[in-house]
């Protein structure tokens, strides 16, 4: 909801503004009666919260400009001192919905706020009724229609899992955890790993269920690109906005992410693209099930399982103050990192088969086996784009050639490029530890290893979250170590 704030006191306006911007509502601040008088004549606002006694123009008189305008009005509450009752009294008298008592109770103005938000929102709902019957009817037929036709497609896309396998003893575990929070939409998830491991199709596993594509589940499934939206439209993208709610907005409004995934699953792609300031709203909706639209009066209750993907290492981002940490542990109650391909080996020759035998049907040609040199060079090469890069092989190579056997020769492009692995010298061989010799000369071990730690974490460009699965350790060893090599 819009509120209008005015105030004189600074320090009071801000902490009454900080409250209201928590529970989700847009406040704009005036710091007397003549701005505010300027400000609601020219935009919408449902509610007005305004200190009476003010310089310029009093509260009281800026009410009573308020209600001697034509047409709909906004609600106006006023505070005062204690005491004050007499003034208090004349408020009421003078139009005002109701009155608040200085210092103000936070638990009374926020009872007071969904009270008026009710209020506005009935006086809407009558006008519309009143005003918009036949155009209202046939938004929401059409409303329906494109429902049936976005389930239509998510069902077509659940089907779609049973073109992608997991073979790996690591990625079978977490494709039957994934299952377990299938049955229950309550709890929030966070899927974690590079570009290209998968965490779409766990969350879609989580949504159906399964990955057969056999699901009666008919719920939607929503997938939000955060890194795709700006900033100044990413809150309407997610709650939707009312009528008139903003500049260039539809004039019927429209129903946002949160809306469209009712009774199902919302996924936030890329979480960590999301602008801070609205980060404490989504936080709100994970713990209250509920939010306002932009613009809106009502607060609308929420049915929506949150799965949140992410390739960012967000508890970096928590300590560099860009991610909220609560939020962040929030969203941590269920948890998924999911390996790189090069730590899933095991998984690598299945998955070139599938996708092989895939693209084979499709382009008609013959294609039915790997080499045992081919698989050797699949298994060697350390896949930085993951089971994406490992596709998009199989599809250039089933374009690219037509022969029974898949051999070395056809994969020239990885064995140019490889990409770099953790090594004991710059010719970029793997460490092998049964080879290792101490120098005679000494060793520091303490050097060595911070050597290796800053390689991993160059190799990961940065991704400490993926250079502590590359290294075998956890994120807080990793953590701790660096914080040790930055005191010395």
């Amino acid at each position: 909801m819009n509120i209008l704030l005015v105030d004189d006191d600074a320090r009071s306006r801000a902490g009454v503004a900080k409250f209201l911007w928590e529970m989700g509502h847009h406040v704009t601040e005036c710091c007397d009666g003549e701005e505010a008088w300027a400000t609601y004549t020219a935009s919408a606002f449902p509610m007005v919260l305004s200190d009476i006694k003010m310089p310029r123009l009093s509260g009281i008189e800026l009410l009573s400009r308020i209600t001697a305008l034509p047409g709909r009005k906004a609600d106006v509450v006023l505070f005062t001192g204690h005491g004050d009752m007499t003034t208090a009294i004349q408020a009421l008298r003078a139009g005002a919905y109701d009155y608040l008592l200085k210092p103000i109770n936070v638990e009374e103005l926020a009872t007071i706020t969904d009270k008026v938000a009710e209020h506005q929102a009935l006086l809407y709902e009558n006008k519309v009724l009143t005003e918009r019957f036949s155009d209202e009817v046939q938004a929401a037929t059409e409303e329906t229609r494109q429902e049936l036709s976005r389930l239509k497609r998510a069902l077509s896309q659940a089907a779609g899992l049973e073109n992608i396998g997991f073979f790996s003893k690591q990625m079978q575990d977490i494709v039957q955890q994934a299952q377990k929070y299938h049955t229950n939409r309550s709890i929030p998830v966070l899927v974690e790993g590079e570009t290209g491991t998968g965490k779409e199709i766990i969350s879609r596993i989580i949504h159906y269920g399964n990955m057969d594509g056999e699901t009666d589940d008919q719920t939607p499934f929503i997938d939000v690109n955060c890194a795709a939206i700006s900033a100044n439209l990413f809150e309407s993208e997610l709650f939707g906005y009312e009528p008139g709610a903003f500049t260039g907005s539809l004039t019927k409004g429209q129903k946002g992410k949160l809306d469209l995934a009712q009774g199902g699953t919302l996924l936030l792609d890329e979480v960590g693209e999301i602008p801070l300031e609205l980060q404490g709203k989504l936080l709100r909706v994970l713990q209250e099930k509920e939010f306002y639209r932009v613009g809106g009066l009502k607060k609308i209750k929420t049915d929506v399982r949150i799965i949140c993907a992410t390739n960012a290492d967000l508890e970096q981002r928590v300590e560099q103050g860009t991610f909220r940490r609560d939020l962040y542990f929030r969203l941590k109650v269920g948890h998924f990192l999911i390996p790189p391909l090069r730590q899933r080996r095991d998984d690598i020759i299945p998955l070139s088969e599938m996708f092989l035998r895939q693209f084979t049907g499709k382009k008609a040609n013959r294609f039915q086996r790997i080499s045992d040199s081919a698989a050797a060079l699949l298994l060697n090469y350390n896949w930085p784009g993951n089971i994406r890069e490992l596709r998009n092989t199989m599809e250039w190579v089933s374009f690219m050639y037509d022969d029974a056997e898949l051999k070395p020769a056809h994969l020239a492009h990885l064995h140019n490029n490889p990409q770099p692995s953790l090594s004991s010298a710059d010719n970029g061989q793997a460490f092998i530890p049964e080879k290792f010799t101490l120098p005679a000369s000494g060793f520091s071990l303490e050097e060595y290893v911070d050597q290796i730690i800053a390689q991993a974490i160059e190799i990961c460009q940065g991704n400490k979250t993926a250079a502590a699965m590359r290294l075998g350790i956890s994120r807080r060893s990793l953590y701790s170590r660096l914080k040790k090599v930055k005191g010395k």
